[in-house]
């Protein structure tokens, strides 16, 4: 079994080719936990299986590293779409994947026919709390929470899975490690969340660090991007164009309201074969 070692921002999957359909549910999330776990195997944040469609170019499947599935991922979109056109998959340089969280389109930046960057069509957030899903009526914009005896006030939405929004003053500074697992398995997200802790330097510019859901705290989060420059729209921090800086790197979010458009790199560290006795 083949498979790619990529990153976008240091946020990393390992890419297998499943349009045969070889790997199942129950054997994907095994695989990812075994495969995913960093010093002795492959190590990543997640796996990403490349699925065949019947709706667009391609399936994007999406594992998080303790084996539960994702319905999105930005980071990991733009790996596989990068994945996809160099493997002559879907060789164009517009690009429809088919996920959990529906359809989604890629435009792919080619260099000497090497992808250096991919911009995702995020879709339109959001913001009712049955939809993300959060326990509750209406709408979480800027209420408080109650974690772990402290209170904060929260921005919660979906971009195709759940994220809770928090502005601080010192981003690196915060508690993240602490708090971060409190809040992604808060009682009020019957689905856990991902969760962003984000620092407003600018209209244009906000400092991020990320606590994946399944994963743990993250160098780089694409929806987690996304949704807090969408969160950071509603509170009126942040404006349409944002250069958003994470521990990995920076990704350019643009958001009109409606449209929510990510951009970023993606990287191939290595490929590799699996063999029986490694997985």
């Amino acid at each position: 079994m083949k498979f790619w070692k990529m990153h976008g921002l240091g946020n990393d999957y390992i890419v297998i080719d499943n349009r045969d359909g070889k790997i199942g549910g129950e054997k994907a999330a095994a695989l990812a936990k075994a495969l995913c776990e960093r010093r002795f195997s492959v190590g990543a944040d997640g796996l990403l299986l490349v699925c065949a469609s019947e709706v667009a170019d391609a399936r994007m499947r999406i594992f998080n590293a303790d084996g539960s599935e994702a319905e999105m991922c930005g980071n990991g979109m733009r790996c596989f779409a990068k994945y996809c056109y160099e493997n002559g998959i879907a060789r164009k340089s517009e690009l429809t994947v088919e996920t959990l969280a529906g359809i989604k389109r890629t435009w792919l930046t080619v260099e000497n026919d090497v992808v250096t960057s991919v911009t995702v069509d995020m879709g339109k957030p959001v913001l009712e709390r049955s939809r993300i899903p959060m326990l509750g009526q209406g709408t979480c914009i800027n209420e408080d929470l109650q974690v772990n005896g402290g209170t904060y006030k929260v921005t919660c939405l979906s971009v195709g899975n759940p994220h809770c929004v928090i502005f601080v003053d010192n981003v690196d500074a915060f508690p993240v490690q602490q708090i971060g697992p409190k809040i992604e398995n808060h009682h009020v997200f019957p689905q856990r969340t991902n969760v962003e802790f984000a620092q407003v330097l600018s209209t244009s510019e906000v400092k991020v660090r990320v606590w994946e859901r399944g994963c743990g705290e993250t160098f780089a989060c694409g929806t987690g991007a996304c949704a807090t420059v969408v969160a950071g729209n509603l509170l009126k921090k942040l404006g349409s164009k944002v250069q958003v800086h994470l521990l990995g790197g920076d990704l350019e979010v643009e958001y009109n309201g409606a449209q929510l458009f990510l951009r970023g790199p993606a990287e191939k560290v290595f490929e590799g074969t699996l063999f029986k006795e490694s997985v």
